[in-house]
Protein backbone atom coordinates (compact mmCIF):
# COMPACT_ATOMS: atom_id res chain seq x y z
CA UNK A 1 0.00 0.00 0.00
CA UNK A 2 1.78 3.14 -0.61
CA UNK A 3 1.76 5.43 2.55
CA UNK A 4 -0.19 8.39 2.62
CA UNK A 5 1.89 12.03 2.18
CA UNK A 6 1.76 14.69 5.21
CA UNK A 7 3.09 17.89 3.46
CA UNK A 8 3.77 20.59 5.84
CA UNK A 9 4.01 24.16 4.58
CA UNK A 10 6.21 25.93 6.76
CA UNK A 11 9.43 25.53 9.54
CA UNK A 12 7.67 27.70 12.12
CA UNK A 13 7.12 26.72 15.42
CA UNK A 14 3.68 25.18 14.43
CA UNK A 15 5.32 23.03 11.59
CA UNK A 16 8.43 21.98 12.82
CA UNK A 17 6.68 21.04 16.18
CA UNK A 18 3.80 19.38 14.25
CA UNK A 19 6.64 17.05 12.39
CA UNK A 20 8.87 16.29 15.07
CA UNK A 21 5.62 14.83 17.08
CA UNK A 22 4.56 13.22 13.82
CA UNK A 23 8.12 11.42 13.50
CA UNK A 24 7.95 10.51 16.95
CA UNK A 25 4.55 9.40 16.90
CA UNK A 26 4.29 7.45 13.51
CA UNK A 27 6.28 4.36 12.76
CA UNK A 28 8.26 4.99 8.56
CA UNK A 29 5.45 3.02 7.44
CA UNK A 30 2.68 4.64 8.35
CA UNK A 31 3.23 7.93 6.64
CA UNK A 32 5.68 9.98 4.81
CA UNK A 33 6.93 13.32 5.60
CA UNK A 34 7.27 16.37 3.60
CA UNK A 35 8.56 19.85 4.71
CA UNK A 36 8.42 23.12 2.59
CA UNK A 37 10.41 25.38 3.67
CA UNK A 38 13.18 28.05 1.84
CA UNK A 39 15.33 28.31 4.77
CA UNK A 40 17.21 24.99 6.46
CA UNK A 41 17.13 26.11 9.84
CA UNK A 42 13.72 27.29 12.33
CA UNK A 43 14.25 30.95 13.50
CA UNK A 44 13.75 31.69 17.40
CA UNK A 45 11.87 35.17 16.18
CA UNK A 46 11.23 36.24 19.67
CA UNK A 47 15.08 37.12 19.83
CA UNK A 48 15.65 38.88 16.75
CA UNK A 49 16.02 42.17 18.95
CA UNK A 50 18.57 40.44 20.19
CA UNK A 51 20.70 39.86 17.30
CA UNK A 52 20.04 43.18 15.70
CA UNK A 53 21.81 44.50 18.67
CA UNK A 54 24.33 42.24 18.40
CA UNK A 55 23.44 40.53 22.07
CA UNK A 56 22.99 37.35 20.11
CA UNK A 57 24.49 35.99 16.94
CA UNK A 58 22.73 34.63 14.37
CA UNK A 59 23.28 31.35 14.68
CA UNK A 60 22.20 31.25 18.25
CA UNK A 61 18.65 31.67 16.98
CA UNK A 62 18.68 29.29 13.89
CA UNK A 63 18.03 25.85 14.91
CA UNK A 64 18.97 23.55 12.25
CA UNK A 65 16.20 21.72 10.60
CA UNK A 66 18.54 18.72 9.57
CA UNK A 67 18.82 18.38 13.79
CA UNK A 68 15.65 18.49 14.58
CA UNK A 69 14.13 16.10 11.96
CA UNK A 70 15.48 13.06 11.10
CA UNK A 71 13.04 11.25 8.90
CA UNK A 72 11.61 14.73 7.45
CA UNK A 73 12.17 14.66 3.45
CA UNK A 74 12.53 18.95 3.39
CA UNK A 75 11.90 20.36 0.09
CA UNK A 76 14.34 23.55 -0.47
CA UNK A 77 11.57 26.39 -1.51
CA UNK A 78 8.48 28.37 -1.04
CA UNK A 79 4.87 27.17 -1.18
CA UNK A 80 3.41 29.70 -3.82
CA UNK A 81 -0.38 28.43 -4.38
CA UNK A 82 -2.73 25.29 -3.08
CA UNK A 83 -5.65 23.82 -5.37
CA UNK A 84 -7.15 22.22 -2.11
CA UNK A 85 -9.59 20.46 -4.87
CA UNK A 86 -6.46 18.16 -6.44
CA UNK A 87 -4.46 17.84 -3.46
CA UNK A 88 -1.36 19.93 -4.87
CA UNK A 89 1.09 22.26 -3.43
CA UNK A 90 2.89 24.00 -6.26
CA UNK A 91 6.25 25.11 -5.01
CA UNK A 92 8.92 27.36 -6.24
CA UNK A 93 12.27 25.30 -5.27
CA UNK A 94 14.95 27.59 -4.43
CA UNK A 95 16.90 26.90 -8.06
CA UNK A 96 13.87 28.68 -9.46
CA UNK A 97 12.32 25.76 -10.55
CA UNK A 98 8.43 25.55 -10.39
CA UNK A 99 7.11 21.96 -9.21
CA UNK A 100 3.99 20.66 -7.92
CA UNK A 101 3.44 18.24 -4.81
CA UNK A 102 0.27 16.11 -4.25
CA UNK A 103 -1.05 15.46 -0.26
CA UNK A 104 -3.06 13.55 1.47
CA UNK A 105 -2.87 15.65 4.16
CA UNK A 106 -1.83 19.04 4.29
CA UNK A 107 -0.40 21.09 7.18
CA UNK A 108 -0.52 25.06 6.48
CA UNK A 109 1.66 26.87 9.18
CA UNK A 110 2.87 29.22 6.22
CA UNK A 111 3.16 32.15 9.03
CA UNK A 112 3.34 35.91 8.34
CA UNK A 113 4.30 39.00 6.82
CA UNK A 114 4.85 42.20 8.05
CA UNK A 115 1.81 44.07 7.89
CA UNK A 116 2.25 47.35 5.85
CA UNK A 117 -0.26 50.33 4.78
CA UNK A 118 -0.50 52.16 1.67
CA UNK A 119 1.93 54.84 2.85
CA UNK A 120 4.18 56.36 0.54
CA UNK A 121 7.63 55.79 0.52
CA UNK A 122 6.97 53.01 2.89
CA UNK A 123 8.04 49.71 1.42
CA UNK A 124 11.06 51.20 -0.43
CA UNK A 125 12.42 52.97 2.65
CA UNK A 126 10.80 51.21 5.67
CA UNK A 127 12.97 48.45 7.11
CA UNK A 128 11.57 45.17 8.85
CA UNK A 129 12.12 42.67 11.72
CA UNK A 130 10.86 39.46 10.48
CA UNK A 131 13.62 37.65 9.30
CA UNK A 132 17.04 36.90 10.46
CA UNK A 133 18.55 38.82 7.52
CA UNK A 134 16.58 41.64 8.38
CA UNK A 135 17.79 41.55 11.76
CA UNK A 136 21.57 41.28 10.79
CA UNK A 137 21.09 44.04 8.35
CA UNK A 138 19.24 46.68 10.77
CA UNK A 139 22.44 45.93 13.00
CA UNK A 140 24.99 46.50 10.02
CA UNK A 141 22.76 49.58 8.93
CA UNK A 142 22.43 51.19 12.29
CA UNK A 143 26.07 51.47 13.22
CA UNK A 144 26.77 52.71 9.47
CA UNK A 145 24.79 55.58 10.34
CA UNK A 146 26.75 55.98 13.31
CA UNK A 147 30.39 55.82 11.30
CA UNK A 148 28.69 58.56 8.78
CA UNK A 149 27.36 60.61 11.18
CA UNK A 150 31.09 60.28 12.57
CA UNK A 151 32.46 61.31 9.23
CA UNK A 152 30.12 64.12 8.17
CA UNK A 153 30.82 67.13 8.64
CA UNK A 154 27.14 68.70 8.12
CA UNK A 155 25.36 69.30 11.15
CA UNK A 156 21.96 68.16 9.94
CA UNK A 157 23.15 65.53 8.09
CA UNK A 158 24.77 64.26 11.41
CA UNK A 159 21.59 65.01 13.03
CA UNK A 160 19.61 62.87 10.66
CA UNK A 161 21.72 60.07 10.34
CA UNK A 162 21.82 59.38 14.39
CA UNK A 163 17.84 59.91 14.37
CA UNK A 164 15.90 55.99 14.38
CA UNK A 165 12.44 55.62 14.61
CA UNK A 166 10.50 52.83 14.98
CA UNK A 167 6.94 52.39 14.35
CA UNK A 168 5.01 49.92 16.61
CA UNK A 169 4.49 49.80 20.29
CA UNK A 170 3.95 46.20 20.63
CA UNK A 171 6.35 43.89 22.17
CA UNK A 172 8.18 43.57 18.74
CA UNK A 173 8.45 47.08 18.64
CA UNK A 174 9.12 48.21 22.06
CA UNK A 175 12.08 45.41 22.38
CA UNK A 176 13.65 46.32 19.23
CA UNK A 177 13.79 49.79 19.78
CA UNK A 178 14.67 49.16 23.74
CA UNK A 179 17.83 46.61 22.45
CA UNK A 180 19.25 49.05 19.66
CA UNK A 181 18.80 52.28 21.94
CA UNK A 182 21.21 49.89 23.90
CA UNK A 183 23.21 49.21 20.98
CA UNK A 184 24.28 52.73 20.06
CA UNK A 185 24.27 54.35 23.64
CA UNK A 186 27.19 51.62 23.97
CA UNK A 187 28.90 51.97 20.52
CA UNK A 188 28.45 55.66 20.51
CA UNK A 189 31.58 55.55 23.24
CA UNK A 190 33.91 54.53 20.55
CA UNK A 191 33.36 57.95 18.53
CA UNK A 192 35.47 60.60 20.18
CA UNK A 193 33.59 63.37 18.01
CA UNK A 194 29.67 61.74 18.93
CA UNK A 195 27.98 62.76 21.91
CA UNK A 196 25.66 60.49 23.73
CA UNK A 197 22.73 62.92 23.75
CA UNK A 198 22.85 63.79 19.73
CA UNK A 199 21.24 59.98 19.32
CA UNK A 200 17.85 60.17 19.25
CA UNK A 201 15.27 57.23 18.98
CA UNK A 202 11.82 57.78 18.25
CA UNK A 203 8.70 55.28 18.87
CA UNK A 204 5.70 55.89 16.95
CA UNK A 205 2.48 54.02 17.57
CA UNK A 206 -1.03 54.77 16.92
CA UNK A 207 -2.71 53.37 19.53
CA UNK A 208 -2.68 55.35 23.06
CA UNK A 209 -0.58 53.65 25.00
CA UNK A 210 2.74 51.37 24.85
CA UNK A 211 2.27 47.25 25.03
CA UNK A 212 -1.10 47.34 25.20
CA UNK A 213 -0.93 43.50 25.90
CA UNK A 214 -0.05 43.57 29.01
CA UNK A 215 -2.44 46.11 30.45
CA UNK A 216 -1.86 49.75 30.92
CA UNK A 217 0.55 49.63 34.56
CA UNK A 218 3.21 47.85 32.99
CA UNK A 219 2.80 49.61 29.67
CA UNK A 220 3.29 52.66 31.39
CA UNK A 221 6.41 51.18 33.85
CA UNK A 222 8.00 50.51 30.21
CA UNK A 223 7.44 53.77 29.20
CA UNK A 224 9.06 55.14 31.95
CA UNK A 225 12.01 52.73 31.96
CA UNK A 226 12.61 53.78 28.25
CA UNK A 227 11.83 57.39 28.81
CA UNK A 228 14.62 57.83 31.53
CA UNK A 229 17.23 56.35 28.63
CA UNK A 230 15.79 58.92 26.38
CA UNK A 231 13.63 57.15 24.13
CA UNK A 232 10.58 59.63 22.39
CA UNK A 233 7.12 58.67 22.24
CA UNK A 234 4.45 59.62 19.88
CA UNK A 235 1.33 57.70 20.81
CA UNK A 236 -1.97 58.27 18.52
CA UNK A 237 -0.38 58.72 15.92
CA UNK A 238 1.24 57.05 12.47
CA UNK A 239 3.18 57.74 9.69
CA UNK A 240 1.95 59.62 6.91
CA UNK A 241 5.12 59.16 4.23
CA UNK A 242 8.76 58.17 4.53
CA UNK A 243 11.51 59.30 1.87
CA UNK A 244 15.28 58.20 2.41
CA UNK A 245 16.40 61.47 4.30
CA UNK A 246 12.66 62.27 6.62
CA UNK A 247 9.72 60.56 8.20
CA UNK A 248 6.30 62.26 7.87
CA UNK A 249 3.87 61.62 10.52
CA UNK A 250 -0.14 62.31 10.80
CA UNK A 251 -0.02 64.74 13.01
CA UNK A 252 1.97 67.13 10.79
CA UNK A 253 5.78 66.79 12.12
CA UNK A 254 8.96 65.97 10.15
CA UNK A 255 11.27 63.39 11.48
CA UNK A 256 14.35 64.18 9.52
CA UNK A 257 16.02 60.29 9.56
CA UNK A 258 17.57 57.69 7.52
CA UNK A 259 16.15 54.90 9.37
CA UNK A 260 12.51 53.84 9.54
CA UNK A 261 12.23 50.57 11.48
CA UNK A 262 8.30 49.48 10.48
CA UNK A 263 7.31 46.73 13.05
CA UNK A 264 3.12 47.50 13.16
CA UNK A 265 1.86 43.78 13.26
CA UNK A 266 2.22 41.09 10.85
CA UNK A 267 -0.32 39.55 8.06
CA UNK A 268 -1.17 36.14 7.41
CA UNK A 269 0.81 34.59 4.70
CA UNK A 270 0.05 35.58 1.08
CA UNK A 271 -0.38 31.70 0.46
CA UNK A 272 -3.65 32.32 2.11
CA UNK A 273 -5.18 33.80 -0.41
CA UNK A 274 -4.35 31.38 -3.10
CA UNK A 275 -6.93 28.69 -1.88
CA UNK A 276 -10.04 31.24 -1.89
CA UNK A 277 -11.25 29.81 1.82
CA UNK A 278 -12.96 32.07 4.64
CA UNK A 279 -10.55 34.25 6.19
CA UNK A 280 -10.99 36.12 9.13
CA UNK A 281 -8.78 39.37 9.43
CA UNK A 282 -6.73 37.77 6.63
CA UNK A 283 -6.41 34.91 8.23
CA UNK A 284 -6.89 31.57 6.82
CA UNK A 285 -10.83 30.37 9.16
CA UNK A 286 -10.01 27.07 11.34
CA UNK A 287 -11.96 24.83 13.99
CA UNK A 288 -11.11 24.08 17.25
CA UNK A 289 -9.60 21.17 15.88
CA UNK A 290 -7.62 23.21 13.49
CA UNK A 291 -9.26 21.94 10.21
CA UNK A 292 -10.12 24.31 7.49
CA UNK A 293 -14.15 23.77 6.85
CA UNK A 294 -15.06 22.63 3.70
CA UNK A 295 -11.31 21.23 2.75
CA UNK A 296 -10.71 17.47 2.82
CA UNK A 297 -7.18 17.14 4.11
CA UNK A 298 -6.49 20.52 5.20
CA UNK A 299 -5.11 21.54 8.78
CA UNK A 300 -3.71 25.36 9.74
CA UNK A 301 -2.24 26.55 12.75
CA UNK A 302 0.31 29.45 13.67
CA UNK A 303 0.15 32.86 12.30
CA UNK A 304 -1.89 32.09 9.17
CA UNK A 305 -4.62 30.61 10.98
CA UNK A 306 -7.71 32.20 12.99
CA UNK A 307 -8.09 29.42 15.21
CA UNK A 308 -10.94 29.92 17.86
CA UNK A 309 -9.45 30.99 21.55
CA UNK A 310 -11.70 28.31 23.41
CA UNK A 311 -10.08 29.38 26.50
CA UNK A 312 -10.86 32.66 26.75
CA UNK A 313 -14.52 32.04 24.72
CA UNK A 314 -16.73 33.70 22.56
CA UNK A 315 -15.79 35.31 19.30
CA UNK A 316 -11.54 35.30 20.78
CA UNK A 317 -8.79 34.12 18.89
CA UNK A 318 -5.38 32.96 19.41
CA UNK A 319 -3.23 35.33 18.99
CA UNK A 320 -0.35 34.77 16.64
CA UNK A 321 2.33 34.46 19.47
CA UNK A 322 4.95 31.26 19.11
CA UNK A 323 3.73 30.39 22.69
CA UNK A 324 0.20 29.57 20.87
CA UNK A 325 1.76 28.05 17.10
CA UNK A 326 4.57 25.39 18.97
CA UNK A 327 1.22 24.04 21.19
CA UNK A 328 -1.04 24.18 18.05
CA UNK A 329 1.75 22.36 16.45
CA UNK A 330 1.41 19.67 19.16
CA UNK A 331 -2.62 19.48 18.34
CA UNK A 332 -2.19 19.36 15.04
CA UNK A 333 -0.14 16.30 15.63
CA UNK A 334 -2.46 14.27 17.36
CA UNK A 335 -4.97 14.82 15.28
CA UNK A 336 -3.82 13.92 11.81
CA UNK A 337 -2.53 10.86 13.61
CA UNK A 338 -6.29 10.74 14.72
CA UNK A 339 -7.07 11.11 11.24
CA UNK A 340 -5.55 8.10 9.55
CA UNK A 341 -6.15 5.62 12.40
CA UNK A 342 -9.70 6.98 12.33
CA UNK A 343 -10.27 8.08 15.34
CA UNK A 344 -11.86 11.61 16.85
CA UNK A 345 -10.17 15.24 16.80
CA UNK A 346 -9.57 16.82 19.54
CA UNK A 347 -9.88 20.79 19.68
CA UNK A 348 -6.94 22.93 21.21
CA UNK A 349 -7.85 24.52 24.40
CA UNK A 350 -4.90 26.42 26.13
CA UNK A 351 -4.67 29.78 28.41
CA UNK A 352 -2.48 32.17 27.36
CA UNK A 353 0.60 32.20 30.30
CA UNK A 354 1.23 35.72 29.54
CA UNK A 355 3.82 37.45 27.71
CA UNK A 356 7.55 38.64 28.23
CA UNK A 357 8.98 42.24 26.89
CA UNK A 358 13.02 41.99 27.31
CA UNK A 359 14.09 45.90 27.35
CA UNK A 360 17.64 44.68 27.25
CA UNK A 361 20.54 45.14 30.28
CA UNK A 362 18.49 45.32 33.53
CA UNK A 363 14.98 46.27 32.30
CA UNK A 364 11.91 44.28 31.32
CA UNK A 365 8.60 43.99 32.03
CA UNK A 366 6.50 40.45 32.59
CA UNK A 367 3.38 39.38 33.53
CA UNK A 368 3.41 35.73 34.07
CA UNK A 369 0.62 33.75 34.87
CA UNK A 370 -1.16 37.21 35.49
CA UNK A 371 1.49 38.76 38.39
CA UNK A 372 3.09 42.03 36.97
CA UNK A 373 6.92 41.99 37.09
CA UNK A 374 9.17 44.70 36.03
CA UNK A 375 13.30 44.99 36.41
CA UNK A 376 15.25 41.98 37.50
CA UNK A 377 12.19 40.02 38.13
CA UNK A 378 11.03 40.67 35.17
CA UNK A 379 14.52 40.25 33.19
CA UNK A 380 14.88 36.57 34.98
CA UNK A 381 11.39 35.44 34.07
CA UNK A 382 11.80 37.02 30.53
CA UNK A 383 15.15 35.11 29.86
CA UNK A 384 14.34 31.82 31.64
CA UNK A 385 11.47 31.63 29.25
CA UNK A 386 13.22 32.06 26.47
CA UNK A 387 15.72 29.30 27.09
CA UNK A 388 12.91 27.37 28.03
CA UNK A 389 11.25 27.23 24.88
CA UNK A 390 14.34 27.35 22.79
CA UNK A 391 13.82 24.20 21.08
CA UNK A 392 16.99 22.38 21.34
CA UNK A 393 19.55 21.73 24.19
CA UNK A 394 22.39 23.37 21.91
CA UNK A 395 20.28 26.54 20.99
CA UNK A 396 20.19 27.49 24.76
CA UNK A 397 23.61 26.78 25.53
CA UNK A 398 24.54 29.09 22.50
CA UNK A 399 22.23 31.40 23.42
CA UNK A 400 22.97 31.56 27.39
CA UNK A 401 26.91 31.48 25.99
CA UNK A 402 26.02 34.91 23.85
CA UNK A 403 24.48 36.60 26.78
CA UNK A 404 27.09 35.77 29.29
CA UNK A 405 29.91 36.78 27.05
CA UNK A 406 28.12 40.05 25.95
CA UNK A 407 27.25 40.94 29.74
CA UNK A 408 31.11 40.36 31.03
CA UNK A 409 32.86 41.63 27.24
CA UNK A 410 30.51 43.72 25.92
CA UNK A 411 30.30 44.14 21.89
CA UNK A 412 33.16 45.71 19.55
CA UNK A 413 30.05 46.85 17.22
CA UNK A 414 31.32 45.69 13.98
CA UNK A 415 29.86 46.31 10.71
CA UNK A 416 30.59 43.06 8.31
CA UNK A 417 28.70 44.96 5.35
CA UNK A 418 28.07 41.70 4.00
CA UNK A 419 24.96 42.40 2.65
CA UNK A 420 26.09 45.93 1.62
CA UNK A 421 25.02 46.28 -2.07
CA UNK A 422 21.33 45.87 -0.81
CA UNK A 423 19.18 48.53 0.86
CA UNK A 424 17.86 45.90 3.23
CA UNK A 425 14.17 47.57 2.59
CA UNK A 426 10.84 46.13 3.04
CA UNK A 427 11.33 45.72 -0.80
CA UNK A 428 14.42 43.85 -0.52
CA UNK A 429 12.84 40.92 1.79
CA UNK A 430 9.16 40.25 1.57
CA UNK A 431 8.71 38.46 -1.39
CA UNK A 432 4.90 39.05 -1.18
CA UNK A 433 4.60 39.36 -5.38
CA UNK A 434 5.76 35.49 -5.80
CA UNK A 435 2.40 34.11 -5.31
CA UNK A 436 0.12 32.98 -8.00
CA UNK A 437 -3.85 33.61 -8.34
CA UNK A 438 -6.25 30.50 -8.08
CA UNK A 439 -6.29 30.33 -11.36
CA UNK A 440 -2.63 30.07 -12.23
CA UNK A 441 -2.47 27.56 -9.12
CA UNK A 442 -5.34 25.27 -10.99
CA UNK A 443 -2.96 25.90 -14.38
CA UNK A 444 0.22 24.04 -12.86
CA UNK A 445 -2.13 21.26 -10.83
CA UNK A 446 -4.27 20.18 -14.21
CA UNK A 447 -1.73 18.25 -15.72
CA UNK A 448 -1.19 16.15 -12.64
CA UNK A 449 -4.57 15.99 -12.32
CA UNK A 450 -5.24 14.22 -15.71
CA UNK A 451 -2.47 11.76 -15.08
CA UNK A 452 -4.23 10.86 -11.85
Amino acid sequence: MTRPKILVVGAGFAGVECLQRLERKLSPGEAELVLVSPSDYQLYLPLLPHVAAGVLTPQSVAVSLRRRLRRTRICPGGAIGIDADAKVCVIRKITGEVMTEPYDQLVLAAGSTTRTFDIPGLRDHGRGMKSLAEAAHLRDHVIAQLDIAAATTDAAQRAARLRFVVVGGGYAGTETAACLQRLTSAAVGRYPNLDRTQIKWHLVDVAPRLLPELGEKLGEKAMAMLRYRGIEFSLGTSVASVDATAVKLTDGRTLPSHTLIWTAGVAASPLVATLGAETVRGRLAATPQLTVPGFDGLFAAGDAAAVPDVAKGGDALCPPTAQHAQRQGKVLADNIIARLRGMPLKPYVHKDLGLVVDLGGRDAVSKPLGMELHGLPAQAVARGYHLFALPTMTARTRVMTNWTLNAVAGDDFVRTDFQARRAGTLQDFENTSVYLTPDQVREHSRPLAAKA
